[in-house]
């Protein structure tokens, strides 16, 4: 029994360095006034090339309009799994978005993006309205938007 135990912790310290680590990292989207309804947002993760890796927040419950968020969309493919308890409300004129969500540490510095998608009701759709290396350098430094998003901040 004794070396089944030893067996056992010596396979768990030798496999605990290999978890994946993840930061807290919060996420503030600040939108344009503009007439009109609450703007879904798609925030999320993609590499190097562009290829979506991983949902970090929905805003908008109306899943109907999810494929407005196009870009997110064509990734995530509209998997409920994608977004399934990391959504919420959608984000009126003027106001602001700040969640904070866990982020894998290997995600940092490693040349991947943080995108967010933006769209409103009878209003554009904005695909990749703001694009930002996910990087510790570019934490806490605002980003401006093309679309509804006036400037995006993310902090670790």
């Amino acid at each position: 029994m004794k070396n089944i135990t030893a067996c056992a912790c010596l396979a768990g310290a030798l496999a605990l360095p290999g978890l994946v680590q993840a930061r807290p990292v919060t996420l503030t989207a600040q939108l344009k006034n503009y007439a009109g309804n609450g703007a879904y947002l798609a925030v999320y993760v993609t590499d190097a090339a562009g290829k979506y890796k991983k949902t970090l927040w929905v805003a908008g419950k109306k899943t109907k309009y999810y494929k407005h968020l196009s870009d997110w969309a064509r990734g995530s493919g509209l998997n409920a799994r994608e977004f399934d308890g990391i959504s919420g409300a959608s984000v009126g004129s003027g106001k602001t978005l700040k969640v904070t969500v866990e982020l894998a540490d290997t995600l940092i510095d490693a040349g991947y993006e943080i995108r967010v998608d933006s769209a409103a009701e009878d209003g554009r759709d904005n695909p990749a309205d703001v694009r930002t290396p996910l990087s510790k350098q570019g934490a806490g430094k605002p980003v401006g938007g093309r679309g509804y998003v006036k400037s995006f901040i993310y902090d670790m």
